[in-house]
This record gives structure tokens, sequence and C-alpha cells, in this order.
């Protein structure tokens, strides 16, 4: 087997190595070809991926250009999303946009034994402004059939000095990568790799002198994110300058393959980020930025967006003083004003911690981003009183911030501290509350940043569990059909996940949604308590019947004592495990079942009592079975006690899990006396 995968590779290289990827010259073999070689189930495959990145000197200074080049082919229908390409341009002020240039397109299949081509069209090219900073600009190839091979070329003038992060891999295999990265030696970057990532590429880096008419300036630019010409004079002459190159050149790129409860596919993306870490001043010497992660909060602190916006109280302090003037308890004053914020200012969809427009636009015009309302949501507590301070976060798909850099975060939240301990708060969704947060922020550390200029990291992994317990009362009827009454309750981050799915369902889509996949069961007296009041568990009970409870053979009835509340399957079915298991918060389920046996029926085989242990109790089982008179009892308890399995621990997880599954499933055998 290791002989053919190692032709397979020979072949495929030579192939790859014979192809011309100059841009038009897509071959007859590109577009007959009906499988992935070496990954036959890919939907599509990125044929070729050209980037290049460079600055080049114009009277305005330096403008960064970013070259793309990407030949795709597209295998069948589940591939044809490929076809669609997203640009995200940015924004500034001033004028000092992104600028898309030299976009052309083809497609490419074979007709009638030839190859046709369709060209895609301006009219084809969309754009949206998502925000005052965010344009994107969207096409769709034409003609898009299955064995379609498209290609697409375009270019990004840039006026700004951030170089986004280089994709490196995707969902589907590359062939064939070629980066180049080229900076002028007035601008410093960092570069990094994503250590999560299983792909890491060959790089090779020199240097390559450069001459030009420069224009050096007298005052520095002090944000990374805007114009490089922004805010500074300039006086030409003429000299030399160096650029500092990257290239990566890789074949036979795997797919990006996806996993079961992991936090966020992209956190294991290849990936190249460049961060701009100083610029040359004109007397000499560099501005620094992100050194150390005091030195980059401090930074965020003091921009205008940030740290100005939380002490601004004036437009809305006539409004909260009626709600909480006369409250002590801090954690109930953050409770009274994250429900009057998540009132006021609706979530737009937008992550960020800086707010752009400013806290008083976004509490005028009733909408905003994370930041417009969680800086609110703190500029109010701080103006009550309050010790609250922003958490900066990065969400699940935004992977973790491992080095120093204001890129690391995306996403910023409210912490309450007092000498008995501190809560966090989220006022962007409904039904969060003291310490439970949207999943999305839910990402191992947030950082704490004081008025002073001091911070620190924070947990943002909740302590406790989630709990859901169950109480099942199960009545067998002489047809063996059973009935009988679920009563359940959920807490914290369980109850927030019941509350999304349920809470502006009816009862008739809710009794739907808990019938289905369920066999034949009927549900009815349905009953949802606390469906949006947060400061409670959320309560569900109802009424079922199900007519194949039991399988009756001969004097023996056989039954599952769990019925549709057990695991019908382990999720976890893969013999091997590429990232580790995130179950994003501890969790804790537990079941108490009473069923009450038929008349004239013992029971002649019960499952054993067991207990179940995983890695010094970070998953705990137990199943507890006993007869009491005419009742069969069951208790059963699964405690997840950590929130990540790494992958070295799979294979055992995957068989403790199999485990519980199995034991869930174990039949009670009823004799007829």
């Amino acid at each position: 087997m290791k002989s053919i995968i190692l032709t397979l590779l020979l072949v495929f290289n030579l192939t790859l190595t014979a192809q011309n990827f100059k841009y038009g010259k897509v071959s007859d073999v590109e577009v007959i070809e009906k499988a992935h070689p070496l990954e036959p189930n890919a939907n599509a495959a990125v044929l070729y991926k050209s980037e290049k990145i460079y600055f080049v000197y114009t009277s305005d200074g330096f403008n960064q250009m970013r070259e793309v080049h990407e030949r795709i082919k597209i295998y069948n229908k589940e591939g044809f999303d490929w076809a669609t390409k997203r640009i995200v341009l940015y924004r500034g002020g001033g004028g000092s946009n992104e600028i898309l240039k030299k976009v052309q397109g083809e497609t490419y299949n074979i007709e009638g034994g030839k190859i046709s081509k369709d060209k895609l069209t301006k009219q084809a090219i969309f754009e949206e402004d998502v925000n005052d900073f965010i344009r994107v600009s969207t096409f769709t190839m034409p003609n898009i059939k299955e064995g379609t091979v498209i290609e697409y070329a375009y270019t990004i003038e840039s006026p700004f000095l951030a170089i986004d992060d280089v994709i490196l891999q995707y969902e589907v295999p590359i062939n064939q990568l070629e980066v180049a990265i080229a900076t002028p030696e007035y601008y410093r970057y960092n570069k990094t790799f994503n250590p999560k990532a299983q792909f890491y590429p060959v790089i090779k880096e020199s240097q390559e002198n450069k001459s030009a008419t420069l224009v050096s300036s007298s005052g520095p630019t002090t944000s990374i994110n805007a114009p490089k010409n922004a805010s500074r004079n300039y006086s030409q002459s003429q000299g030399t300058y160096i650029d500092y190159r990257i290239e990566i050149n890789e074949t036979n790129i795997p797919a990006l393959k996806d996993e079961e409860l992991i936090s966020s596919l992209d956190n294991y993306r290849a990936k190249l980020g460049m961060e701009l870490t100083a610029i040359q001043q004109s007397g000499g010497g560099f501005k620094t930025f992100s050194t150390t992660w005091e030195k980059v909060c401090e930074n965020i602190y003091q921009a205008p967006s940030f740290g100005e916006q939380i002490k601004r109280s004036n437009f809305y302090s006539s409004d909260i003083e009626p709600i909480v003037g006369s409250i002590s308890d801090p954690f109930t004053k953050a409770f009274i004003l994250q429900n009057f914020v998540r009132s006021k200012v609706k979530w737009n969809g937008l992550y960020g911690f800086t707010s752009p427009k400013g806290i008083r636009n976004a509490y005028k015009e009733g909408a905003g981003n994370i930041a417009d309302i969680n800086l609110l949501l703190i500029s109010m507590l701080q103006s009550s009183n309050v010790n609250a301070y922003p958490v900066l976060v990065s969400t699940r798909n935004h992977g973790v911030p491992l080095f120093p850099t204001q890129n690391g975060f995306n996403y910023v939240i409210c912490m309450v501290e007092t000498d008995e301990g501190y809560a966090l708060f989220d006022a962007s969704e409904n039904f969060t509350s003291f310490n439970v947060l949207p999943p999305r922020a839910i990402n191992w550390q947030g950082r704490v940043l004081k008025p002073d200029g001091s911070s620190h990291w924070v947990n943002l992994i909740p302590n406790k569990p989630s709990i859901q317990s169950t109480s099942l009362n199960v009545t067998l009827n002489d047809d063996f059909s059973a009935e009988g009454v679920v009563r359940k309750r959920y807490t914290d981050y369980l109850a927030f996940d019941y509350r999304n799915k349920y809470a502006f369902s009816s009862d008739d889509d809710h009794i739907t949604k808990l019938e289905s996949g369920n066999g034949s069961i009927e549900i009815s007296e349905l009953n949802f308590e606390n469906a949006k009041d947060v400061t409670k568990p959320v309560d569900v009970s109802y009424k079922y019947e199900l007519q194949d409870a039991v399988e009756n053979i001969g004097d023996n009835v056989y039954l599952q004592p769990m019925l549709f509340t057990a695991m019908k399957e382990s999720p976890f079915k893969s013999d091997t495990r590429l990232y580790p298991i995130d179950f994003t918060y501890p969790v804790s389920e537990k079941y108490i079942i009473n069923i009450m046996l038929p008349e004239g029926y013992e029971v002649e085989i019960l499952p054993q009592s067991e207990a179940l242990t995983f890695k010094d109790e970070a998953c705990i089982f137990k199943y507890i079975s006993k007869v009491n008179g005419k009742y069969l009892q069951l208790n059963i308890s699964l405690d997840i006690n950590t929130t990540v399995i790494g992958t070295t621990d799979y294979t055992e997880f995957k068989a403790f899990f199999e485990k519980i599954v199995e034991k869930q499933n174990e039949q009670v055998v009823l004799k007829k006396v």
C-alpha cells in the first residue's frame, strides 16, 4: 500500500511539473480529470494558487499590492460553492480605501470534445458596503458544471500597512502553492505561522536592493491600521532601500478535514501572519508597536475608539439613574444594565473590540457591533460606581492569540469585579447572564484592561458544569406500549442553548422538534417554564406515549430502560483524530428513571451497576440499577469535567465513550411469571 501511495505521489508531482500555470494556459488534462488523484473524495481542488504581496513607491509613498491568481477544479455539485469568490476591501478615513483592480476570470468546460471558455463579465462583480470600514466584492464564475475548471486573478491596491493573513490551506487540496512577500526596510513585520496547523511550509528568506526616489517623513505614523502617509510630512530624495523577501513554494497540500466537536476548523488552518511591529522614523530608529501583552493592551486602551468611549456618560445618565440609582449590589446593577443595553442597542452581527463611530452613536441609532454594545455596558457600570472593566477576547473561530498582537483579539466583553470575585457579561444576545456568555466567546482566556494601564489574563472557561437533569417515569401497558412523564431541568449554558432553540417557538413546533428522531413517540401537555427568565433554570415537562418501547419474544420482554433519552451512537467514529475534542464547557447529565413493571412480569436480567472513569476523573460515568418491588429504578450520570480531550488521549476516550453508549443501550429482560 505504501509503495502505491509513493508511486501516485511521484506520478502526480511529475504531472505538476509539466503543467503550465501561466494565466489562461488551462490544459485538456485538467478539464477532463474526474477525481483528485490523491484525495478522490474531494469535491474540488485548487490546482494552483499564487499570492504576491509587495510595496510600490508612488507620489504618496509606499502602496501595498496584493496579486492573487487561482485555478480551481470543480469535481461535483458539492464543489459548486468554490465558483464564488468573496474579496474583502478595507476603507479608512480621508478617502484612503483599498481598490480592487485587474479582475479577470474564465470558466473552462469540455463541450463537443473541445475546451470551451466563458469569461467573467464586469456585470457579474457585485459590491456591498458591509459597514463604513469594509466593502466586499463578490463574483460567481459563469457556466459552472461538474468537471469545470475556473481561473481568476485580481489585484488589491492598498494604502494601508497592515497585511492580511496569507491562507496556505483550504478545505480542499491545493496542488501547487506559490507565495512571495516583499516588504521595504522602513516597515518591520513579524511573521507567524499557526502552531496548531498540521501543515507547516518551508520558507525561503532573502534580501533585495531596490532604488527609487524616496520620500522621508517628518512625523511618525501612529496607527498600524492607518494609511502609511497619514499625518506625515514628506521630502524627496534619490536613494536605495532593502526589500525583505519571503517565499513559499509547496505542492500537495492536504485538505483541511473537519471533525466533530472542535473549537473551530479555522484554528487548525495553515496560514502565514505578517504583523507590523515597527516603523522607521525620520530622525532614525523605529517606533515599535506590539512587543508585549502589556504594551498591546495599553495601546488599545488609549485609542479614542476604546478607552475614551468608556469615559463618556452624559448622553445616557438620565436614562439609567431611575433603574439603578437605588441599587447597591454591583452584580445586580450589572444584570439590570445588561438587560437595558440589550433592549436599547441591537447587535448588527459584527465583531470588534473598538467602537469606530462611538458608543453614543450606537445608543442613538439602536444598533452596533460587539464593542459598541459591551463598551456601552462598561461605561454605564463605571458611571454607576461599579468596578467594571473590558476583557479582550479572541472568538472560537478566530483562534487563540499566542503572540502579543492587536490582531489576536476580535471581541470584547465586560467583567464586574468585587472583593468576593468577578462575573463576566455580554449584552449582545438574548439569554446571556452572570458568567453565561455566547459560546463564541468561550475561548480559553481573555485579557482584562484596567484604566491605570495594567492588564492580566482571566479564564473564560466556566469552572462549574452546566447541568441537564432528567426524570423519566415509565408505565408499561398490556400492549407493551409505554407512557409516562418526562421532566427536564437545564442550567447555565445548557439553559442558554435550550432557550435559543425553543424560547420563540410555538408549542406545536417545540413538540415536533422533540419528537423528531425518537421513533413512534407522541408528546402532549408540554410545559416550558422560565423560557425567558435567565435568573432561573429552564424547566420542561411533557407526557409521552411510545408504541415501540419494548420487544416481545415469547414469554420475555426486552426493554432499553432509558428509552429515547439514551445516546443512540457515539459521535466519535473515526479510529484517529487530527484535532483535540472541545466540549466548550463542562457538562453534567443526570437521569433518574422509574419503570412500573407490567402485571405478571418480573425482572430476569438486570444490567449491572457500573462506574467508568477517564483520566483522573476528567470524565465519570455511573450506572446504578435496582429492583424495588413493582418498580425498576435507575440512576445514571455522566460528568464531563474537562473541556478539552487531546489527540493523544483520543483512542482511550473513544473506547470510554463507546462503553457509555453500550451501557445506556443495555436491555432489561422481563420474564412472564
